[in-house]
């Protein structure tokens, strides 16, 4: 074998050589570049995935707020500062009156929102006590003026409520799930959490609306500073008492924070 053979030999051995490693790396580079390709599809099935999934995490659950019940209720959360401005201005008689329809919008609500589904809403469940804090708070600071209610009975009942609504705040703070916003925040139609009243809560506000109303009505029917009227004062300021201490104990077990999903 002479020099020329052993070069052609050695030229084809080199490039056989050559032409499989290069043909080995083409098929590493293709086949690292389809798993590349899969890599990033499944990389973004999975990112819209976790968008999707964090999306429902913040999608709060809304409701329709536009109901009967509620437009009662703010009707008569609006009754507070008119009722208020009639005692101011010793018109007794008026504001009895007003305050009659009041209660029958009060019981007219619950009647609604007991009896139709579609009437009953988180937010009227939070506006009907509160609209009878606004008539007690109101009626209260205004009878108080005209000297038919004593300074530290307004106190009591003004300073419990304050805490409860206080509480409430920050409640809804706590159960506002991110981005915690100011528009989220004061979105009334944003379900978050329910605060369920107890039975002495639930007591002590019959017994003070039947006091504010009473005392309202003593100029009318002449019975200012009645001894059945004083007694009504200390069971109510009593059971005031006892069902602010009985919110700051059991507050946390009274309150469901709404999951929405």
């Amino acid at each position: 074998m002479n020099s020329n053979e052993i070069k052609f030999r050695v030229r084809n051995r080199t490039r056989t050589i050559l032409h499989s490693k290069l043909s080995k790396l083409k098929k590493s580079i293709l086949l690292h570049k389809c798993q590349l390709k899969d890599k990033w599809k499944d990389q973004q099935l999975r990112s819209l995935q976790a968008v999707g999934k964090l999306k429902k995490e913040l999608k709060a659950k809304k409701e329709n707020i536009k109901t009967v019940p509620n437009l009662l209720t703010t009707m008569r959360m609006a009754s507070a500062p008119v009722l208020a401005y009639l005692v101011v201005h010793d018109y007794f008689g008026t504001a009895c009156t007003i305050f009659v329809f009041a209660g029958i919008t009060d019981l007219l609500d619950g009647y609604i929102a007991r009896n139709f589904k579609n009437q009953r809403t988180a937010l009227g469940t939070a506006l009907d006590p509160l609209a009878d804090k606004l008539l007690v708070s109101f009626l209260g600071i205004a009878l108080t003026s005209a000297g038919l209610i004593p300074v530290p009975m307004t106190v009591l009942i003004l300073s419990r409520d304050f805490g409860l609504i206080l509480a409430s705040f920050y409640i809804r703070y706590i159960s506002i799930p991110p981005p915690k916003t100011l528009s989220r925040y004061f979105d009334v139609s944003l379900v978050t959490a329910k605060l369920y009243p107890s039975t002495i809560s639930k007591v002590n506000t019959g017994l003070q609306l039947s006091y504010v109303a009473a005392t309202l009505a003593s100029p009318v029917f002449n019975f200012v500073d009645h001894p059945w009227l004083q007694g009504l004062m200390y069971l109510t300021a009593a059971t005031t008492m006892i069902s602010g201490v009985d919110y700051v104990l059991t507050w946390r077990r009274r309150m469901k924070i709404i999951q929405n999903k």
